[in-house]
């Protein structure tokens, strides 16, 4: 999911180099470990990692690594390999494994509307990530060809996933941005909506042109950003006050300088809906009267639906581009596989379903504890075993192939296509990413050329050090496992 700017993320440009804050859900380019023809005995692979990672820069933070053949439990590496860590991203291994195992590859979320009779339609929404107003005007059609041109009254039920639509132990900063955005039954656009600055004359106010005009309308806007001469510095913060109705613009453009694109999270996903989906309504003719929201009811004639692309397709977005709704998306999408009790929510249910996954293979259930689906989250905990565990458990399943498949190949795709270029490591690697501040990992696969394959998890917390540094150094120790062989 690219993003030229977030709500939230301050974005500084200088010589027309941008800096970008740290999410799970972005990943930046490091620079490439030099690759090296020689080989390394795999009794001196202890060494050879010790030596990158006990380097004095490393000093104040924690690592945590496991390396084995995938074929067998054998350690080849392992430095705190069962304490616990914050994982960041690399936490969407374990809700994506229980999301195939459990719902299966074909696996489809669908978003039904339904006739009541009297004028009255009911829409269910069932936490669909990929809704788009593509799928709206669909929506929209199929009700034009059933003869409908008048709706009295549109309900939208929200009942199908429960609980907060932002998780709460979740950042004040990461919920502002967009890879933050609300999860609820009602998921359109990502949950995203987007407004453009645009330069004006030296000391003008930047323009504010909204994407969606319907969304200009929710919003208290203050403009405090300016517009300055090319040899300025340039930066934009947008921030959204606590009441969720006020946004602050800050900062300054050269003149003549591109407009920058910042994407919003919406702040009620029920409403958002309705309104973008009355906008279909009107292309089609259709004349729509009241709306509300609501949760539950009776649903009678199914007269309408779209369905998202299946499970191994939202798996590659979940994976490839560390997306954060998608995996929020699927934990939810678990909780239908089992009965909720009262005052339980979604989330809760989702993770227990994902527990007993997990379970299933073989990973030991005393070495994580989580409370989200994404990785966003620094209350998770996950050992480096866990992740290992999870790996080689899944491979040994008929849905190994949908799983790995879905992961970024290093230098070649995903989160990983600008990291591993033009070395050993390039595409033989398949793994997962994961950032947040003070916090690098990366677990995933690796068809090692002169020895066996390997699966890996290397975690590294509480680093001051910048990102690019430690992801150096992981990517320094990922090259030297592409040089292993027996000896």
């Amino acid at each position: 999911m690219t993003r030229k700017i977030s709500l939230g993320l301050m974005l500084l440009f200088l010589n027309t180099q941008i800096g970008v804050t740290q999410s799970t859900a972005k990943a930046q380019t490091p620079v490439a470990p030099t690759t090296t023809t020689k080989s390394i005995c795999s009794t001196r692979l202890g060494t050879a990692i010790d030596a990158v990672i006990n380097r004095p820069l490393f000093s104040r933070g924690r690592w945590g690594i496991l390396v084995q053949p995938l074929s067998t439990g054998t350690t080849l590496y392992s430095r705190d390999a069962q304490k616990y860590f914050t994982p960041a991203s690399n936490l969407k291994l374990l809700t994506t494994a229980a999301a195939l195992q459990q719902l299966g590859a074909n696996f489809r979320i669908r978003t039904s509307i339904y006739q009541n009779g009297n004028g009255v339609l009911r829409v269910v929404g069932r936490g669909d990530p990929s809704l788009s107003d593509t799928q709206l005007q669909t929506l929209a059609h199929q009700l034009k060809q059933k003869g409908i041109t008048q709706i009295q009254k549109l309900i939208a039920d929200d009942s199908y996933i429960q609980g907060d639509i932002v998780n709460p132990t979740w950042q004040w900063e990461d919920v502002q941005s967009d890879y933050g955005a609300p999860v609820s039954s009602f998921i359109l656009n990502q949950n995203i909506f987007s407004l453009k600055l645009v330069p004006q004359a030296v000391g003008k106010s930047l323009q504010v042109v909204w994407i969606d005009a319907g969304e200009a309308k929710q919003w208290q806007t203050i403009n405090q950003s300016v517009t300055v001469a090319q040899n300025q510095p340039t930066y934009v913060n947008v921030t959204r006050e606590l009441s969720g109705t006020i946004l602050r613009i800050q900062g300054q453009l050269t003149t003549n300088s591109e407009p920058s694109l910042i994407d919003l999270p919406v702040v009620d996903p029920n409403y958002y809906f309705l309104r973008r989906f009355r906008t279909a309504l009107v292309t089609e003719k259709i004349t729509l009267g009241q709306t509300l929201v609501v949760s539950g009811g009776v649903n009678q004639e199914e007269i309408a639906f779209v369905e998202s692309p299946p499970l191994s397709e939202l798996l590659m977005e979940t994976l490839q581009n560390s997306n954060n709704l998608y995996a929020e998306a699927l934990l939810r999408a678990l909780a239908m596989k089992k009965p909720r009790m009262k005052n339980q929510t979604s989330t809760d249910v989702g993770l227990e379903v994902v527990k007993t996954s997990l379970t299933q293979l073989g990973v030991d259930p005393a070495n994580y504890i989580l409370v989200d689906g994404s990785g966003l989250s620094r209350r998770n905990l996950v050992t480096p075993e866990t992740f290992v565990q999870t790996l080689r458990g899944i491979a040994r399943t008929p849905a190994a192939y949908v799983y790995r498949a879905s992961l970024p190949v290093a230098g070649k795709s995903g989160t990983l296509k600008n990291r591993f270029e033009n070395t050993s490591a390039e595409g033989i690697v398949q793994a997962k990413t994961g950032t947040l501040t003070g916090v690098v990992s990366l677990s995933g696969y690796m068809n090692a050329p002169k020895y066996e394959p390997l699966v890996f998890s290397i975690i590294m917390n509480q680093s001051e050090q910048p990102t690019t540094v430690v992801r150096q150094a992981i990517d320094e120790i990922v090259v030297l496992l592409t040089q292993l062989q027996r000896c």
